[in-house]
């Protein structure tokens, strides 16, 4: 296996347009609960929380996408999450049987 690096970068009033025009089914489709409850815990820089979700969840696609078949895996199979020292790191989740697990 081949571990590969990548930066993506997002405009911030991208993701706001899509929330603000599209509301839920855009977040409900992308983001999972506990990322929904962050970010909208962030009151007036929602947006950019969302937006660094959103380019975090993107870059793991691309890295990751040659490893899996074509819409095996969605957007809400990659969280976004912070460790107790606040530093971030990705969980990737496979659903099986209506249960998740850890690639």
């Amino acid at each position: 296996m081949q571990i590969k690096c990548g930066t993506d970068m997002i405009e911030i009033a991208r993701i706001k347009e899509a929330i603000e025009e599209i509301g839920d089914a855009f977040i409900k489709r992308i983001y999972t609960k506990s990322e929904i409850d962050y970010c909208e815990s962030k009151k007036k820089m929602k947006y950019q929380h969302y937006a660094v979700r959103f380019a975090a969840k993107e870059a793991t696609f691309k890295a990751v996408s040659e490893f899996f078949a074509p819409f095996e895996i969605t957007w809400k199979d990659i969280e976004v999450t912070k460790d107790e020292n606040g530093r971030p790191s990705l969980k990737l989740i496979r659903k099986t049987n209506s249960k998740s697990s850890k690639y």
